[in-house]
């Protein structure tokens, strides 16, 4: 660890480590706050994926029973482009 070169009044040195000191802990506050942010929105978004992946199997459950036929040939084609895609 490099040595310091200040060669001030002892008081000014301890006014330049408090300074520092408070200027560390603001910027640790900050950043906790980025943090328990972002992980609320990555909270939010699971709950949505859920909700909308709750919706898409209600939606296939109901096209399944009612309309069979259709939806196998859409799944079939939805598997012959994603093969194509993959493919390529």
């Amino acid at each position: 660890m490099a040595q310091s070169t200040y060669t001030g009044k002892p008081d000014q040195i301890s006014d330049l480590k408090e300074k520092a000191t408070e200027q560390l802990g603001r910027a640790a506050d900050r950043a906790e706050n980025v943090a328990n942010r972002v992980a609320g929105q990555g909270r939010e978004a699971g709950e949505r994926m859920q909700e909308v992946a709750s919706n898409f199997k209600g939606a296939l459950d109901k096209s399944v029973r009612d309309q069979p036929m259709a939806t196998l040939a859409t799944a079939a084609m939805v598997g012959f482009v994603l093969g194509a895609l993959w493919k390529s």
